[in-house]
């Protein structure tokens, strides 16, 4: 077994699926690999047959020029799979487990992962707290968007589902467990969501969606959806949320009309950095746009959580601030407020497990709510550039033909 398969990031809105080496229980040097990482061992790892690989906007920020990621790449960071070798210090986790792997990588040694704060362990990259499977400056770990993947810190990140087969009949939920789901269940969670709130989410992508799914879980009274895009706005009242579409103006009167008051007890950017402006501003690019947006609506005592990316080196950003992560926050709003503010990458290990129950429970539907579409490896690019042109859709790349089995 020595051929392996992967899409790579080949230049600006490109992306190729090409051959790459069989993943080994090391790191080997290569595109975006943190040198301090090169020849690092992981006896503690396993290789994966990966089942399900789902593309991201995380991703498509890359793929857009948006960030500093080298050409050639490997992507990926939501991976679903079936373990084929287990590392000599791997204990628990067998050679045949169906598992999801958390998009951070946490090595479970080190302060921040014993505090589960695994977005931001201290060992697994070299520049900075936290890391993750195929992407920019997080250590260089390779992506899963591929037939084959090394998972490192195996028995402390894989969530190994208990009953393979009915797993596999829900794989296209499951899937969602990598990131997308607890990514937006940790936003509404951090925004203070509980029994009877209302809330209000910026953007209708999946991770929007997600979050508005996990809303409802959490027991919202009414869940507002706002975006510019109508067809993503439709995919969201088809799960029962209220939506305004912020082409039409600023999001206040849209949400007074329908709550009565122009303001909601909690708030989540599920756009990032690439935010557009409202109303006659909706084609500009306007990175604050959302979070002084959500500053606004959200009652005095609110909190709003930011599960959207925040980068702080963009080079096609629309200005030179901008470019360093540098915004224009109305942060004399928040303060005055008394606003709380959640940022950061999701510590997926404080959720998965619980999400996973719900979802093998039959209490929630996240691939229906966020309309999970599979494609092949080969269908990749397509895939990309359907998802970059705004279709409300979440791709689910099926590398080794499995699903569909």
């Amino acid at each position: 077994m020595s051929t392996n398969r992967a899409v790579t990031y080949v230049g600006n809105g490109k992306v190729e699926v090409r051959q790459i080496d069989f993943p080994k229980l090391e790191l080997h040097d290569g595109p975006g690999v943190n040198p301090g990482n090169i020849g690092r061992k992981c006896e503690h790892g396993v290789i994966l047959k990966v089942v399900a690989t789902n593309i991201c906007g995380s991703d498509q920020h890359m793929v857009r020029g948006r960030t500093t990621a080298p050409e050639g790449l490997v992507l990926g960071h939501e991976i679903t799979g079936e373990v084929i070798e287990v590392g000599r210090d791997v204990e628990f986790i067998k050679v045949g487990d169906l598992c999801s792997v958390p998009f951070n990588i946490a090595c479970g040694r080190c302060r921040n992962c014993k505090e589960r704060k695994t977005g931001i362990c201290l060992n697994v990259n070299p520049d900075r707290p936290g890391s993750a499977f195929g992407y920019v400056d997080m250590g260089g770990w390779v992506g899963g968007q591929a037939e084959y993947v090394m998972a490192p810190y195996a028995d402390f990140n894989l969530l190994k589902f208990p009953d393979k087969d009915q797993a596999l009949e829900k794989i296209l939920d499951l899937t969602m467990l990598s990131d997308i789901f607890p990514t937006g269940y940790h936003g509404a969670v951090t925004a203070g969501v509980r029994a009877g709130s209302t809330v209000y989410v910026a953007g209708a992508g999946p991770v929007g969606l997600a979050a508005a799914v996990s809303a409802q879980l959490l027991g919202a009274s009414a869940v507002i959806v706002g975006d510019l895009n109508e067809d993503r706005l439709s995919q969201a009242r088809s799960f029962g949320c209220e939506t305004v579409n912020v082409a039409e103006g600023s999001p206040q009167q849209q949400i007074e009309h329908i709550l009565g008051v122009p303001e909601v007890d909690a708030a989540i950017d599920a756009v990032g950095f690439e935010a557009r402006g409202h109303g006659g501003e909706a084609g500009t690019e306007k990175p604050a746009a959302v979070l002084n947006s959500l500053m606004d609506i959200t009652t005095a005592g609110g909190g709003i959580g930011i599960p959207g990316l925040y980068v702080t080196g963009d080079p096609g950003a629309s200005d030179d601030a901008a470019k360093h992560g540098s915004l224009s926050l109305s942060l004399g709003t928040g303060w005055a407020k008394s606003l709380s503010f959640a940022t950061g990458q999701c510590p997926v290990m404080s959720y998965h497990r619980e999400l996973m129950n719900a979802i093998l429970r039959d209490r929630v539907h996240i691939a229906r709510a966020v309309n999970a579409s599979v494609i092949s490896l080969d269908e990749a690019p397509r895939g990309y550039a359907e998802f970059d042109s705004g279709v409300a859709q979440k791709f689910v790349i099926d590398p080794n033909g499995l699903i569909g089995a």
